[in-house]
């Protein structure tokens, strides 16, 4: 990628996965410079020049416009950096724990030129977030779900109930919807996708005092159960032959397996195969 582009707002079409994307520079300032990592790094794999991922690109069309973003676990800074250049959000915070990616994020923002609007800080989950910042949507992408709702559960107090909550989780829905549903959240939106092999859901939360799911709702996502679309349906067809097999395997197992944990296996089979039915 070139070093020096010229300054002019331009429209880049791009085509990554089936996907289109137009990003129109903002203003007269650059297009975006995103230096591609090495090739072992899982978000690097994700990127086809500047465009995102799919799974990216939908996460980043439920932070709504004009926002002002704190993107928690932000790696290498794609998403603020990406929002900002289209001209959909105001300003950002990419909130990182670890060294590495948190220079990697720096140095994101600052080749596009865009430390005036994103501010990197190395920080534990939200405490990244200052009162200052008026954050109005926090994203937290590519962790587990427990993950997820640990770092809200920490952060609480940064919680100011006027945030929207553009979650990604990989894996651990569940306890994360129940973290949401006791602390007052509602899933406003729900989405599944599939991108390299894998099963991606994105949960977008909002408070509304007194909310309440049943069990499966928790498990399956309640939006995502009532739509029931192509896409959910095809992983949780797959999901009920893994967990078909393994709860095979555990009651044939040599050595004993506590009960608990097999009937908890054999009523998830049973809520898919009820779903499916």
């Amino acid at each position: 990628m070139p070093t020096i582009w010229r300054e002019a707002a331009v429209n880049i079409e791009l085509r990554s996965n089936k996907f289109e994307m137009t990003a129109i520079a903002r203003q007269n300032r650059a297009p975006i410079r995103m230096q591609m990592p090495d090739v072992g790094d899982e978000k690097g794999r994700e990127l086809n020049e500047q465009t995102l991922s799919m799974r990216l690109e939908r996460v980043a069309a439920h932070v709504p416009a004009g926002a002002r973003l704190a993107d928690i676990g932000s790696d290498h800074g794609y998403l603020p950096v990406a929002l900002l250049r289209r001209g959909a959000i105001e300003m950002a915070v990419a909130g990182e724990v670890a060294m590495t990616p948190y220079r990697a994020a720096e140095r994101t923002v600052s080749e596009n030129d865009l430390q005036p609007w994103i501010s990197v800080r190395l920080a534990d989950g939200l405490a990244a977030i200052e009162a200052g910042d008026r954050i109005t949507a926090i994203s937290l992408c590519g962790m587990g779900g427990e993950t997820i709702r640990d770092i809200l559960k920490a952060g609480k107090a940064r919680l100011s109930g006027e945030q929207r909550l553009v979650l990604q989780p990989n894996g651990g829905e569940q306890p994360l919807r129940l973290w949401l549903m006791s602390n007052g959240y509602r899933v406003v939106c729900e989405e599944v996708l599939r991108e390299n092999r894998f099963d991606y859901e994105i949960i977008v939360a909002e408070f509304a005092g007194t909310v309440s799911y049943t069990p499966q709702e928790l498990y399956f996502g309640p939006l995502l159960l009532q739509a029931r679309n192509a896409v959910f349906l095809a992983k949780w067809q797959r999901r009920l032959g893994q967990k078909q097999r393994t709860l095979n395997s555990l009651r044939q197992a040599s050595k004993p397996v506590p009960e608990d944990k097999v009937q908890d296996l054999a009523q998830q089979v049973r809520w898919i195969t009820e779903m499916l039915a």
